[in-house]
């Protein structure tokens, strides 16, 4: 995004910050810090909206990151090293995004981050964590540009070896919804809205090139204001336009209020959108509008997987007062490849940490592999998930119900 996955906005921000990472990096000497019983602490930051809008999905983030750590110190998985987690709220803004990076680069017990949410934040915190050899795993940025660059459409190139993500990317989302939603629901006219933002803006411009190549027809475009609940102009313009369907680009606290006020003005037409949009907190926004509601989100169901089976348990015997919600899995996930590649990085050197274990660290999550909570986890040569899987989700008697599963396969 967000999160899914860019979730516009420049890429660079205060150059201060980024000598601040030089500086703080303590990459050099640092065995993590004494646990006070003869082992090693290690921290797993996690970055993620704690608070705000977003926060139902940042805190289902932060949750399921916090029980990856407690069955990592339960089975002992890495012999002497003890895990914690440090949770920072970003507010689902790029400057405090960016802060927070400089702040866990600056821990000198933190050896990997899980996050953002926001694809617009992992822009600012990208080159603050490669810097500092500081590998960051996102369970939820979709925007391509993040692992390929932003020219991934002619020309892909790898911007940064320290991060990585366990959800896959829009270049796959945006089409694998068009394909739906033309061939399948057979709706042809599409009126495409977005948010302006890294996330919003992209997802709908896959979406749109995808429709236009099927055959469909785009009948209008417009941006809106993500701070605004008023959006009767947009709505005015999409009843008068002939659109059988509306893609959004963004997420759910303006989807939802978008799709109430369409259907109160008589287009009673779908919405469909991308992961941005998967919340139980969309269908509270739009009420009964949003009965016939779409939205792709990453993976499948995890519910329905064999392989989550033992995190659903867990997490429920785990007593958190927030849903895992639509990247729990790949959250956690997220957190074990980190785990893996601390335990590959401490056996390789005789059950301590070196003394560049950051930069082994990274190294060493390009190349895991295991069966996570969501299938098979590793990573392509851009950092990105070899896991391409996608499902369309139909709001059904209000609640968000799986309509299909599969990738995207580009059309002839």
């Amino acid at each position: 995004m967000r999160q899914r996955s860019l979730i516009a906005i420049t890429a660079a921000l205060a150059a201060g910050a980024l000598t601040l990472t030089a500086c703080g990096s303590r990459d050099s000497g640092d065995k993590g810090s004494d646990s006070g019983s003869g082992g090693t602490t290690v921290t797993i930051g996690v970055d993620a909206p704690l608070t705000g809008d977003l926060s139902a999905l940042g805190l289902g983030i932060k949750n399921s990151v916090d029980l990856a750590v407690k069955q990592a110190n339960k089975k002992k998985y890495v012999s002497g090293v003890t895990f914690k987690i440090e949770a920072k709220d970003d507010q689902a803004q790029p400057s405090s995004g960016q802060a927070n990076a400089t702040a866990f680069v600056g821990d000198s017990s933190v050896y990997g981050v899980v996050g953002p949410l926001n694809s617009s934040v992992a822009q600012s915190m990208q080159k603050v964590f490669d810097d500092a050899k500081l590998v960051e795993v996102s369970p939820a940025n979709t925007n391509p540009a993040l692992t390929q660059g932003d020219n991934w459409q002619t020309s892909k190139s790898r911007p940064y070896k320290s991060y990585f993500r366990t959800a896959t990317t829009d270049a796959i989302q945006g089409p694998y919804a068009a394909q739906y939603v033309y061939n399948t629901a057979k709706l042809t006219k599409a009126f495409i809205i977005d948010d302006k933002k890294t996330y919003g803006a992209g997802l709908a411009a896959t979406f749109t090139g995808e429709f236009k190549k099927l055959g469909g027809k785009v009948v209008g475009t417009e941006h809106i204001n993500p701070d605004s609940k008023d959006y009767s102009a947009v709505v005015t313009k999409v009843k008068n336009s002939g659109a059988t369907v509306v893609y959004y680009g963004g997420e759910y606290p303006q989807a939802g209020p978008l799709s109430k006020q369409l259907k109160a003005a008589g287009a009673k037409i779908p919405l469909v959108g991308g992961d941005g949009i998967y919340a139980d907190d969309y269908i509270k926004l739009a009420g009964t509008a949003a009965a016939g509601d779409m939205a792709t989100s990453v993976g499948a169901p995890v519910e329905t997987l064999d392989s989550a089976k033992e995190f659903v348990n867990n997490y429920k015997a785990g007593g958190y007062s927030e849903a895992y919600g639509a990247y729990g899995g790949y959250s956690y996930d997220s957190a074990w490849a980190i785990i893996e590649a601390v335990k590959k990085v401490v056996d390789d050197n005789g059950g301590k940490l070196p003394s560049d274990a950051r930069a082994k660290i990274t190294a060493a999550v390009q190349n895991v592999s295991f069966d996570g909570v969501t299938g098979k986890v590793s990573f392509d040569e851009y950092g990105d998930a070899t896991n391409k899987q996608l499902t369309v989700y139909k709001v059904d008697g209000g609640a968000w119900k799986a309509a299909t599963s599969g990738t995207y396969t580009p059309s002839s």
